[in-house]
């Protein structure tokens, strides 16, 4: 972009110099003079022209120097506000990662809770049932005597 409006400027003052000199010149040629007072125009004209063009060229120069430094300093802000930014992010999707991970093992650690305390439940079930039958077999043998 800058680059883009350095060139419209420069292509500005090009054209501004070069339409004033062809300016100058059919001015000085349908003026009715001599040749020498002519020539004599002329070279006064030219003089000036080169001290204008100079003047210019100076402006120019100044003003592309600001503007380089302004886009300078514009890139550079852009990429510490991207950096700042990414680093937010990262930072953002590492803590949530982080909360997800850690909900996932809590969840992971309340299914192996239940599982062992169902399983406990089950062995304890069969304990039971196992004591129960003895007895069954204690009385049906004590029966049978």
């Amino acid at each position: 972009m800058a680059q883009q409006n350095n060139s419209n400027g420069r292509d500005f003052v090009l054209g501004s110099l070069i339409g004033g000199l062809v300016g100058a010149v059919v001015a000085l040629l349908f003026a009715p003079k001599s040749g020498r007072e002519l020539r004599e125009n002329i070279n006064e004209q030219s003089s000036g022209w080169r001290e204008r063009a100079g003047e210019w060229k100076d402006v120019a120069y100044e003003k592309s120097g600001e503007w380089k430094d302004r886009a300078v300093e514009t890139s550079s802000q852009f990429s510490k506000n991207v950096s700042e930014k990414s680093t937010e992010w990262s930072g953002k999707m590492k803590d949530s990662t982080k909360n997800l991970q850690d909900k996932v093992k809590n969840i992971r650690t309340n299914e192996d809770d239940e599982a062992e305390k169902a399983a406990q439940e089950v062995a304890e079930a069969i304990e039971e049932a196992a004591q129960e039958l003895e007895r069954q077999q204690d009385s049906t043998t004590s029966s049978n005597l």
